[in-house]
């Protein structure tokens, strides 16, 4: 069941559900998936019809400017999460559980994941990790909250870890991959999350496992895309990682726009008569006579 914008309206489309993305990987129907961290650009993703909406973790590279995810909490993701939904009526809402919020223990990790439905109007939370991580994952969706898995390079731990490498790049690694991707599906997951995986690798686990994968910088043959909205629209400074596409240079546009802001500000441009407000004849006559007995 995917989404036709062409000829429907915005009322007339129906809401994605976790049910849909696996009518959509039988019908191979490319599931479009984005982040986004705030009100406004939910808003524009939604109208335009993508799929998922996810609240990453990255929030706190990209907007607060950590050098890494971890150290995002629980606390700062909800608020987002709330914005996210009030600009957002269609997509499916998935939110990203940070560092040290279901690793601890599977109470731990469903009382989590409970409050990003209760509290931040999420449908759906992701969990990275694989194998290790499987029993979580099994515990949260026992307790009626859809996960969505995440393997292959997980930000959390990267870091902790040696950094960003590209996974699969050899037999042992690809097995591996492939048995965290069996091992989160039989955890009952609605889908995974593959990134910086391998092409082939990617493949292989896409055509073996029911549920549909969705790739970051994952290759082709994933059932799905996602993309942080700001590498999308140019206005992440720091990098454009490769497998990212950058459709504008909004970054640059608004560096101008605020550049020529306070160039006029400088230069005595702005504000012009027609930013202004002014009083009636009458009470500015008023007025003046005051300041004059003063």
């Amino acid at each position: 069941m995917g989404i036709d914008l062409s000829g429907t309206s915005n009322l007339e489309r129906k809401k994605v559900t976790v049910a849909d993305f696996s009518k959509m990987k039988n019908h191979d129907q490319p599931i479009v998936m984005v982040t986004s961290y705030d009100y406004p650009t939910s808003i524009i993703a939604d109208e335009v019809g993508v799929d998922s909406i996810l609240v990453g973790d990255s929030y706190g590279m990209v907007v607060l400017g950590y050098d890494t995810t971890i150290p995002v909490t629980v606390e700062e993701l909800l608020p987002v999460c709330q914005a996210v939904k009030r600009g957002s009526s269609h997509s499916l809402l998935i939110g990203d559980m940070p560092f040290l919020s279901f690793q601890v223990s599977e109470e731990d990790a469903i009382r989590n994941a409970g409050r990003f439905v209760k509290e931040g109007r999420m449908e759906a939370v992701k969990i990275e990790g694989g194998t290790e991580m499987a029993h979580m994952a099994r515990a949260v969706t026992k307790a009626g909250i859809p996960v969505l898995g995440h393997i292959g390079i997980t930000p959390q731990t990267a870091t902790l870890h040696g950094g960003y490498r590209i996974q699969g790049k050899n037999a042992d690694s690809g097995e591996r991959l492939i048995e965290d991707a069996k091992s989160l599906e039989d955890a009952g997951v609605f889908g995974i999350v593959l990134e910086m995986i391998t092409e082939e690798v990617a493949k292989v686990i896409t055509k073996t496992v029911s549920v549909p994968t969705i790739g970051i910088g994952s290759g082709r043959y994933c059932d799905g895309q996602v993309l942080v909205l700001h590498d999308i629209l140019g206005l992440y400074p720091r990098f454009l990682p490769k497998f990212a596409k950058r459709y504008v240079d909004l970054a640059s546009t608004i560096k101008a726009a605020v550049a020529d802001y306070a160039s006029e500000v400088r230069r005595g441009g702005f504000p012009e008569e027609r930013h202004v407000f002014k009083m009636d004849d009458t009470e500015r006559v008023r007025m003046d006579s005051r300041q004059k007995k003063s």
